[in-house]
């Protein structure tokens, strides 16, 4: 198993609020641990225009389903934090980082 950490973007249509900031953060803050907290990287990122970046960590066999679970994981937190898919449209999620603890033969 890997540790992906996804970016997922988006936009909020209508802004968000200082509470439902709070509350997305809160549902995701189990997807963000040591590999991102290490770089340095923000869970929740606002940017101009209303558009937005999450970055959390899903361990998965591979990059196609790390995304997918990524933007299931996102959804589901944007549900939960009172805010309607329709007023936050996800963009493409983006693999941003990778921790394996695969070893890689070596060359010797």
């Amino acid at each position: 198993m890997t540790t992906f950490v996804i970016t997922v973007p988006g936009t909020f249509i209508s802004g968000i609020t200082d509470s439902e900031r709070s509350d997305l953060e809160r549902e995701l803050a189990s997807q963000h641990t040591d590999v991102s907290e290490s770089r340095g990287l923000d869970l929740l990122t606002l940017h101009e225009g209303g558009t937005f970046s999450i970055r959390l960590e899903v361990d998965a066999p591979d990059r196609y389903e790390a995304e997918l679970d990524a933007t299931r994981l996102v959804s589901t937190a944007l549900e939960e934090a009172g805010i309607a898919t329709s007023e936050a449209p996800l963009g493409p999620p983006v693999v941003t980082g990778i921790d394996s603890d695969l070893s890689l033969p070596r060359d010797d």
